[in-house]
């Protein structure tokens, strides 16, 4: 007993040193700041102080296994269920209660692009944001209402961002920014609205969708919804995908960050968690503003391990928005179509959203009706096409891919003009080899290899 009274107490002072070193170290920081960038930074800092501290305390993982259950039937309703009743006379009114919130953080360097990812062009010279104002402007002109867009911005986009803005200044949306919270990396080894849509700008099917924002707003006073989280159906390409569990008599996003290794199968596993989250979750704004007055708002932290550019290993404490839902009353899962969640990630997400595959109307894109299949096909396209400005010069123009169910490319190929794809086609150039399909190819069920033999499948 006295052992671990020591051991207790040795581990309570190695902290309070690391967290007064962290201080120390971070007012050196704000010594290196001016003015208003200074008094931005101290606010930051604050934010991370407390981070830090919560860090610090973890023992162990956040999460007991044994505790986890399945969310009980009601709390995940199928959206059809809520898309069945008649459409609400009331639109108008509930979209003057609405803000849409775009996570525009993010840096297109995963796919070879300079600046903020959504200044990327996805379809017809359009980029994520135009398509975002675009529906949104779309919504305020149908029902004569007023639905701003707020941008989350990072120090990496804010500037780019903000000049690219003026050319929306004619559009029938107002536009606002703000940036998010900047906090430092650590050494590993050392209310007008009342609710939020908020989603990230790369998924292209997150739209503002009129039924799920009328089942949050008209609920009964004592049944307020205040959390909602759009998830689907896994497949394959979705098995390490966060989860909604009841835990505690909660609901609760599980990540997979935080289930310990030997469940880690278990948790990928399609048949005892079926869904993910989509991250398009709709928040009501008084209830962030009494969690955040009650210092309520307990997410758990997330730690990402990363190596910087000179090979230090540091590690960055994140918080997922979505593990919030455990904060909020009545919190709900809506199981929506997977036409809501089409994120662009990769070039092989590009190819499929620039493709025949989808139509685009008002700035939403929506499946072709000419395709007969509701899934999307399988894209692998190699590391040749990795970057957008070599992805756009090995495509003469986007082929046909209404019929296609599976592609693969590798190696140095190039895609002539008209090019139709059908059934399962897998085109690999060996090295040194390059394989060049003439425009007006139909490949169907092909095998496409180095010395240029094509083959049925």
């Amino acid at each position: 007993m006295c052992q671990n009274s020591g051991m207790a107490q040795f581990q309570e002072m190695m902290r309070q040193q690391l967290e007064s070193s962290m201080h120390a170290e971070l007012e050196k920081l704000l010594n290196t700041a001016a003015g208003e960038e200074r008094e931005v930074s101290r606010k930051d800092f604050e934010g991370f102080k407390n981070l830090f501290h919560r860090f610090l305390q973890v023992k162990g993982p956040s999460i007991e296994w044994i505790k986890i259950q399945r969310p009980p039937e009601d709390s995940i309703q199928p959206y059809d269920k809520i898309a069945g009743t008649a459409p609400p006379d009331n639109v108008a009114d509930c979209l003057n209660k609405l803000v849409v919130v775009k996570l525009n953080g993010g840096l297109g360097t995963s796919m070879g692009c300079k600046g903020p990812k959504s200044l990327i062009s996805v379809r017809n010279e359009n980029t994520f944001l135009d398509l975002t104002v675009q529906q949104i402007e779309h919504l305020n002109k149908t029902y004569d209402t007023d639905v701003p867009l707020v941008l989350m911005n990072s120090f990496n986009t804010d500037e780019d961002t903000k000049k690219i803005l003026q050319k929306y200044t004619h559009h029938r949306v107002k536009i606002h920014t703000f940036n998010q919270s900047r906090y430092p990396r650590v050494n590993k080894e050392s209310l007008l609205p009342e609710y939020i849509f908020v989603s990230n700008i790369d998924n292209l099917g997150a739209t503002v969708d009129l039924h799920i924002l009328h089942h949050l707003v008209n609920q009964p006073n004592g049944k307020r919804c205040e959390f909602i989280m759009e998830v689907t159906d896994k497949t394959r390409a979705d098995v390490k995908g966060g989860t909604l569990i009841q835990y505690e008599g909660k609901l609760r996003l599980l990540e997979i960050a935080q289930v310990p290794k030997a469940h880690v199968d278990e948790f990928k596993s399609v048949s005892k968690f079926k869904i993910f989250n989509t991250n398009n979750l709709w928040i009501s704004l008084s209830a962030i503003k009494r969690l955040q007055e009650q210092k309520a708002m307990d997410l758990e932290i997330i730690v990402n391990p990363k190596t910087l550019d000179g090979g230090q290993n540091v590690v960055q404490l994140e918080t997922a928005v979505g593990a919030a839902i455990k904060c909020f009353d009545n919190a709900l899962g809506i199981n929506v179509p997977r036409s809501r969640f089409l994120p662009v990630k990769t070039t092989s997400d590009l190819l499929l959203v620039m493709s025949n595959l989808y139509s685009l109307d008002a700035g939403s894109l929506t499946m072709s009706p000419k395709r007969e299949f509701p899934t999307t096909p399988h894209v692998k396209l190699g590391s040749s096409f990795t970057q957008v400005q070599e992805y756009l010069t090995r495509f003469e123009s986007i082929p046909d891919m209404l019929e296609l169910d599976h592609l693969t490319v590798s190696g140095d190929v190039t895609l002539g003009k008209n090019v139709s794809l059908k059934g399962t086609v897998i085109v690999i150039a060996n090295h040194g080899d390059r394989i060049d399909i003439p425009a007006g190819s139909m490949l169907e069920n092909k095998i496409v290899s180095g010395n240029l033999r094509i083959m049925d499948h």
